[in-house]
């Protein structure tokens, strides 16, 4: 039985398994993964990163492969780029030297990454699919007033509530997350509520984990822009979004017409846990 040496990381609460591929000497299937992430049996986490080599005739340093616990790949995670973008820069540190920036494939396209002591910022690749959905009727008949999708590599619907600690997360983004409207592949549910122009309160439902997270980056992009949308911000902004850890991820933008945003930026710690080993 191979033993895999891995890192614990988390990024503003959300948490991840991260070890070094790039010699292509593990290939992990959703069992693996999915055990992983146990937090009984396993490391515990809410997703796998694995530091691979990019394809050959490709852009980047490195490729991101992301896996949530249920053992599902997804194409990008941004808390989860940090605390890769983290890692990967300490196993090509040689000589003590602080790498200033780096970039990386993704399912989403190619990340560009800056460092500043514990804060990652990324350069997000352009979301897409932007729309407003108007009344989401779930499937108990339960009538959400107001809702948005927004793709920031991987899908988000977005729901302004007046109390985001009131939310029932897990039943409500769960209903969200299987809706019909969004099958086969589902989607992440995000509740925001609106602090200021430039601050949001935010909660999660994230697929593949199918529960709610302690932060997630790709929501909390979705989140700030839909925040942006609504208030019909034009040019560049920036919206602080205050995740369920209590940490904040800063988001930068620039807004040039509805649903069409450029120059998007995510920043926020990537925290170092714990280094060992785990039988496969």
């Amino acid at each position: 039985m191979q033993k895999l040496s891995f890192t614990k990381m988390n990024g503003a609460g959300n948490d991840f398994v991260v070890f070094d591929n790039r010699a292509d000497e593990w290939s992990l299937d959703r069992a693996a993964i999915a055990r992983l992430c146990d937090r009984h049996r396993g490391v515990g986490a809410d997703g796998v990163l694995a530091v691979e080599t990019p394809a050959s005739g490709t852009e980047g340093d490195f490729r991101m492969r992301y896996y949530n616990a249920d053992g599902g790949e997804a194409e990008m995670c941004g808390n989860g780029a940090r605390c890769f973008a983290r890692y990967a820069a300490r196993l090509t540190a040689g000589g003590g030297l602080a790498r200033e920036d780096m970039s990386f494939q993704t399912g989403a396209g190619l990340i560009r990454a800056r460092f500043e002591g514990e804060i990652v910022h990324l350069d997000m690749s352009a979301p897409a699919d932007g729309k407003n959905l108007g009344k989401l009727v779930l499937d108990d008949g339960t009538t959400l007033p107001q809702a948005y999708f927004l793709n920031t590599g991987v899908p988000h619907v977005v729901v302004p509530v007046d109390d985001a600690e009131a939310v029932e997360v897990h039943p409500v983004g769960r209903a969200i997350r299987y809706h019909a409207q969004f099958a086969p592949r589902g989607t992440n549910a995000n509740f925001i509520q609106p602090y200021s122009m430039s601050e949001i309160i935010l909660r999660t439902y994230e697929r593949g984990v199918e529960g709610e997270t302690l932060a997630c980056g790709t929501g909390s992009v979705a989140s700030a822009l839909i925040h942006a949308e609504m208030n019909n911000v034009l040019g560049a902004g920036s919206v602080a979004v205050r995740v369920r850890s209590g940490d904040v991820l800063r988001i930068g933008f620039e807004r040039t017409g509805p649903f069409e945003f450029a120059r998007v930026t995510l920043g926020g710690p990537a925290e170092f846990v714990f280094s060992g080993e785990i039988a496969l």
